[in-house]
């Protein structure tokens, strides 16, 4: 090994080094729009078990309007939690645009995977192919609490993201049941909105 490739794996390390004593430091902010993300869509969960299970009688449209309308209103939230989260102290910390990049990456693809089942189910009818969607979800909400536990070190941000690999597969066991979708927003409500909560206790103040 050369001088030059010695001293960039030591530049490598002391990189890596900083990003991990930062992220111990640093508070991770955006448990606001998790936390909104775990509420408004745990309860367009409960809305679309109740309308698949016939306890509400309403046209199989309702399905649809259910998530496109929470889809909408989360989308308002967020602008307006990312808005505020942005003005906080440690908003432009390296740990917190890696964190908010993944989180935003998670959110682009549900939205495009969501497109994407749409096309399938009404190209081949087959609507039961949207069973396979809180599999992917809780998949990539334990990639994204993943990223963040590995830059923050914080443990229970890691038992949170190996909790929704273990509901992912959960969801997988209970494709075929009439109460996959109730069981879903009680994942939701627990790897989503409660970690949100915690996260949002522990951030700064708008002024130091």
């Amino acid at each position: 090994m050369t001088k030059d490739q010695l001293q960039s794996v030591r530049d490598d390390i002391a990189f890596m080094r900083a990003l991990a004593e930062e992220g111990s430091q640093v508070p991770l902010l955006g448990g606001g729009v998790t936390a909104a993300a775990g509420l408004i869509f745990g309860l367009a969960s409960v809305m679309h078990w109740l309308i698949q299970t016939g306890v509400v009688q309403v046209s199989s449209w309702a399905l649809l309007i259910n998530w496109v309308v929470s889809g909408c209103i989360f989308g308002v939230v967020c602008a307006v939690i990312v808005r505020r989260s942005s003005r906080l102290p440690g908003a432009s910390s390296t740990v917190n645009r890696a964190v908010n990049s993944a989180w935003s990456a998670v959110g682009f693809s549900i939205f495009v995977i969501f497109l994407g089942l749409f096309a399938v189910a009404w190209a081949t009818k087959a609507y039961q192919v949207f069973a396979t969607f809180p599999v992917v979800i809780l998949a990539l909400y334990g990639a994204a609490w993943s990223v963040a536990a590995d830059l923050t070190q914080k443990g229970w941000i890691r038992v949170v993201a190996l909790a929704s690999f273990a509901g992912a597969v959960l969801m997988g066991v209970m494709a075929t049941s009439p109460h996959q979708m109730l069981a879903y927003a009680a994942a939701l409500l627990l790897l989503a909105f409660v970690p949100g909560v915690i996260l949002l206790r522990q951030e700064p103040s708008d002024t130091i």
